[in-house]
């Protein structure tokens, strides 16, 4: 069967299990709603001067009647619209059409219509049918005692029943998850709309509740106004919150959509969002805000929304936000568009759940972007958005830390003619940055590191790359590579910040006495060799390719290092693996450069195997041959110190990882200590997936690196499973254990039922400050009943495992 089928001895608990969710839904039934699912449930009207074709065993006229009776086999099909029954008595004089025995009428938009009896118009526009049913082009049906069609528009359904549940092929008489009975169902044609009277709403055969009337639009109508389905949420610092949306469809380009929400601890918020659409792209602005009952409670909870105007205790606190997002396509290779967010304070958008602005880093950014086939360009202004639940005045805050970047550019470039038997390719990269406030970490009195500086500082970078391979009779594959690059920059650092920077005493080998250069140049140029030999190993169930490589890169030393020349915005995020192993610049940014000359050396595997199993590994080490060691030269941020390529041989890093067809799949990768092997850096990662289990577990790693800010190790575990208790029925759940604080970050359970028609999910989780312990809890649930919308949160509280 489709649809899952549940005895009868089970139907009365499944229905009392959704009954405190399923109940809360009533009231979206008692209201009108836009846009739902609907379909027209009669023929369409045939044009005069259509032609009819009829196929019959059987064709009798009676010209004292004015009749002409098709008998056995009949099929007709008239404009789009085909009958077929197993008789069909057509009165000239009344230019009906009576049909009866099995009739099934398909009309041209494809609803099927099954009866035993229909009585219709030649033109197919009014008619009267007796025990219907109505199966919609989109798999929603309509049954009833009885139907009439009345000036080609209005079509009533008399004690008529509505589901878009598909009927159990073994057992089609029984009830479906969901249906809609009432005394009176009425298709308007010319209004868009289905409307139900004296209705009950059933759940597995079960009435859950009368409703007096409602309406849904029907779906040939791609706006309606009206109200939405409402939705509810909870947070343990807003309270149980209930959001009532109601829909304008006020063009076929145009819209708007409001939202009131009553929140039981903060009282009311607005919300109203404008799209509009061009046949170039579309825009959207939304706004929000909320005078809230309690600003206090808040306060001394983890989560300290204190802006700067305003009594900490006045009852009628505003807060609010404006965020905009459009897209626009210039031609076929340029887009413009942009992302913008405006909040009274800093975590606005994510308190209140603002769908588009509520992720924890928003980057607002105006961009305009190019691409063809060898050409890529992207220019963008940008500011990021921590939505943080720190006061502004913490010296630990990041969201005022955070930099304007006015603008940042990247342009890159492939020719299409080789040049000496190679590949060419160009790259261009500047940022402009502007901040207000200096980014610093402690360290006791002393400044530990500085990622940005209090100021503003720009930079341009090109470069120019030609690489090309040869390979021996051998196999062996050599790949000569020449590269040049060259950056100018101006920097202009506020005095307090340099005074600041002065105190960097925790990493006595930068030079804080040296002077910040207001400008500067540099360049590196690279000549390059890689070596590869892919070995294949085949055997009788398997095959192997092994390949050994080497690297070597010949630079001159990096320039500008070792002091406060040049800050760095942009290469601060470094981690030495195997992924980054083979790479010529390991830094992740353009503002450091690796310099002097270094070798790389390793392996990369695979395997695959005639059952179905697959394994890879990568495993090497690099070596610092000559010249200054790039990752031993420490910045402002010490990006590189502990890293595992500060000394002249690394660390050893590798991978290994498979997958089996049973749904079995694992990895572990590491970095290693060149002399004793003591781990530095690990991650493991498990799961399995096969029905109806679904199991992940990983665990997480990291030595101490003082100087990069992370004075201990860091140790994390993250536990998923998910089940299938019966065939719609799922169990989920997640954990996130931080050992080193001893703290379950977050941990959630959820449960969910899904079938054709109906989806049911219910969630709760926790969040843990690792440092407060405070504990944050939200409950999300959410009910989809297919064609009719969805009621409850706007997003599950659980990341759940299929």
């Amino acid at each position: 069967m489709r649809e899952a089928v549940l005895r009868s001895h089970r139907q009365a608990g499944l229905a009392r299990l959704y009954g405190a969710t399923a109940l809360a839904c009533l009231f979206a039934y008692a209201v009108p709603t836009a846009p739902a699912q609907a379909q027209t449930i009669a023929a369409k009207s045939v044009p005069s001067g259509t032609q009819m074709l009829l196929a019959a065993d059987t064709l009798v006229y009676d010209n004292d009647k004015h009749t002409v009776t098709a008998v056995g086999g009949v099929q007709i099909d008239y404009g789009g619209n085909k009958l077929v029954a197993q008789r069909v008595v057509y009165n000239r004089d009344t230019k009906r059409l009576v049909a009866s025995g099995a009739v099934e009428l398909i009309n041209s938009d494809g609803t099927k219509v099954n009866a035993e009896h229909i009585d219709i118009t030649d033109d197919f526009a009014d008619g009267f049918t007796n025990a219907l049913r109505v199966e919609t082009i989109d798999k929603a049906y309509f049954a009833a005692e009885s139907a009439e069609r009345m000036g080609g528009v209005l079509t009533t359904f008399h004690n008529g029943v509505y589901t878009a549940c598909e009927p159990c092929e073994d057992k089609p008489d029984k009830a479906p998850t969901w249906r809609i009975k009432a005394r009176k169902i009425i298709w308007n044609g010319e209004k868009k709309t289905v409307r139900f009277e004296n209705s009950n709403f059933e759940f597995f055969g079960f009435p859950l509740a009368y409703l007096p009337a409602f309406e849904i639009a029907d779906p040939t109508v791609k706006h309606k106004s009206g109200f939405l389905i409402p939705g509810i949420v909870y947070n343990n610092h807003l309270g149980v919150g209930v959001k009532v949306p109601y829909y304008f469809a006020l063009s076929p380009t145009y819209d708007l959509t409001v939202t009131g929400s009553g929140y039981t601890k903060q009282g009311f918020l607005g919300e109203a969002e404008w799209r509009q659409r061009f046949n170039n792209g579309q825009y959207t602005l939304k706004i929000a805000g909320i005078n809230q009952q309690d600003p206090n409670a808040f306060i001394g909870t983890g989560n300290r929304y204190v802006v700067d105007s305003g009594e900490p205790g006045d009852p009628n606190k505003f807060r609010g936000m404006m965020g905009t997002t459009g897209q626009f396509a210039i031609n076929e290779r340029w887009n413009f568009g942009w992302d913008v967010l405006l909040q009274t304070d800093k975590n606005f958008s994510r308190t209140y759940n603002i769908d588009g602005f509520s992720d924890l880093a928003h980057q607002s950014s105006i961009y305009l972007t190019g691409l063809s086939d060898r050409n890529y360009f992207d220019v963008r202004a940008m500011r990021f958005e921590v939505q943080e639940d720190t006061l502004s005045s913490d010296p630990t805050a990041r969201a005022a830390k955070q930099p304007w970047v006015l603008p940042s550019l990247d342009y890159a470039y492939i020719p299409d003619m080789s040049v000496g038997g190679g590949q060419l390719s160009f790259n261009v990269n500047t940022r402009v940055i502007s901040r207000d406030r200096l980014d610093e970490t402690l360290n006791g009195g002393s400044v530990l590191r500085v990622p940005g500086i209090e100021g503003q500082s720009s930079r341009l970078t090109a470069e120019a790359e030609w690489k090309r391979t040869f390979t021996t009779d051998g196999g062996l594959q050599l790949t000569p590579l020449l590269a040049f690059r060259g950056d100018a920059g101006y920097v202009n650092a506020n005095s307090a910040s340099l005074t600041e920077i002065e105190k960097m005493a925790a990493n006595p080998a930068v030079d804080t006495t040296a002077d910040m250069r207001s400008s500067l140049a540099r360049y590196m140029a690279t000549l390059g060799l890689e070596a590869r030999w892919p070995l294949l190993f085949s055997m009788p169930s398997s095959s192997h390719i092994l390949e050994p490589t080497a690297q070597v890169f010949v630079r001159p030393n990096e320039q500008y290092v070792g002091g406060l020349a040049v800050p760095n915005e942009d290469a601060q995020s470094f981690v030495f693996d195997a992924t980054t192993l083979f790479e010529r610049d390991k830094f992740s940014g353009y503002d450091r450069i690796e310099g002097g000359t270094r070798a790389n050396v390793g392996f990369r595997y695979s395997g695959a195997y005639d059952n179905g199993w697959a394994t890879n590994a990568i495993f090497g080490q690099s070596y610092q041959l000559a010249g200054l060691n790039s990752f031993a030269a420490p910045d402002l941020v010490n990006v590189g110190a502990e890293s595992g390529l500060d000394k002249r041989t690394s660390d050893y890093v590798g991978l290994v990882g498979f997958n089996s067809p049973s749904g079995f799949s694992g990895s572990l990768s590491g970095r290693f200590d060149e002399q004793t092997f003591e781990v530095r850096r690990a991650e493991v990662k498990a799961a399995y997936s096969s029905l109806p289990i679904s199991l992940s577990a990983k665990y997480a790693f990291i030595e101490a690196q003082p100087l990069y800010g992370f004075t201990t190790d860091r140790h994390e575990v993250t536990l998923g499973a998910s089940t299938h208790l019966a065939e719609n029925w799922r169990l989920f759940g997640t954990g996130t254990y931080d050992i080193r604080s001893n703290v379950l970050v977050k941990d959630g359970v959820g449960f969910a039922y899904n079938d054709s028609c109906f989806t049911y999910i219910m969630t709760y989780s926790q969040t843990r400050d690792t440092i407060t312990k405070e504990v944050s809890q939200n409950i999300g649930f959410n009910l989809s009943f297919r064609t009719l919308g969805d009621f409850g949160s706007s997003t599950s509280a659980v990341d759940t495992i299929r």
